[in-house]
């Protein structure tokens, strides 16, 4: 049996990228995308970046507002500690074009 796990996703940033330090070292980037669901509604969705040549080239310039395309996989991640713990499903990006970017007023 062959397991595929790629997501493509155009939408808007709907918040700024925030970049983290793990306790680790590593450098973590994190932010929502809003994607148009069926309808007029909005899915945000959360974007993890963890490759630092992506970091440094392509969320460089992105802000929010900008209308971005993001292809990666999709991953569910643990946070806290035992029967306080919740699971999150969010993309890790593994690259990102920038669409368009915001209009100033």
């Amino acid at each position: 049996m062959v397991t595929v796990n790629v997501v493509v996703l155009a939408g808007t940033v709907s918040v700024a990228p925030i970049e983290k330090e793990m306790p680790s070292g590593d450098k973590m980037i994190e932010f929502r995308l809003s994607v148009p669901e069926a309808g007029k509604r909005l899915l945000p969705l959360p974007v993890v970046v963890w490759d630092r040549a992506l970091v440094r080239t392509a969320l460089k310039d992105v802000a929010k507002g900008d209308e971005v395309l993001v292809h990666g996989q999709l991953s569910r991640r643990y946070v806290g500690n035992g029967s306080a713990g919740r699971a999150l499903m969010e993309v890790v990006a593994t690259g990102m074009k920038k669409l368009r970017a915001r209009e100033t007023e």
